[in-house]
């Protein structure tokens, strides 16, 4: 497998383990995927759907604004599959959705980062 291949087989990997109810930043998938600088190119994965199916509407930016809208078909999915999750979505100016971060965050282990990092070896990713 290439390189950048790997990288999406592992931010749909650490997507998926992101539990449902909770958010996780571009930059957290980023860093447990051992690539702590591709914050961008986790976006540009879920954008294009090079992870393949995960659930995308559960990653948010660095300040917990919903930048992910051009990825979904409308421009409010992301925010109605949040809510429907339980996940409180305010509207800060029109279209502008942000979630918070200290309620809704995921707050990964280093037991759950060390399990990623084991299926990674295994999977050869």
């Amino acid at each position: 497998m290439s390189q950048p291949v790997n990288f999406y087989r592992r931010v749909s990997m650490v997507c998926q383990a992101v539990p449902q109810g909770k958010v996780a930043t571009y930059g957290q998938i980023a860093l447990l995927c051992g690539k702590p600088k591709n914050s961008r190119q986790v976006g540009y994965a879920l954008k294009w759907g090079l992870a393949g199916p995960v659930p995308a509407h559960r990653i948010v930016n660095a300040q917990g604004y919903l930048t992910g809208a051009p990825s979904f078909e409308t421009h409010d999915m992301q925010k109605k599959l949040l809510e429907k999750e339980n996940i409180v979505v305010t509207e800060e100016k029109p279209g502008k959705f942000r979630v918070s971060l200290a309620q809704y965050g995921w707050k990964n282990t280093m037991d759950q980062a060390l399990e990623l990092e084991k299926r990674f070896r295994a999977e050869g990713v």
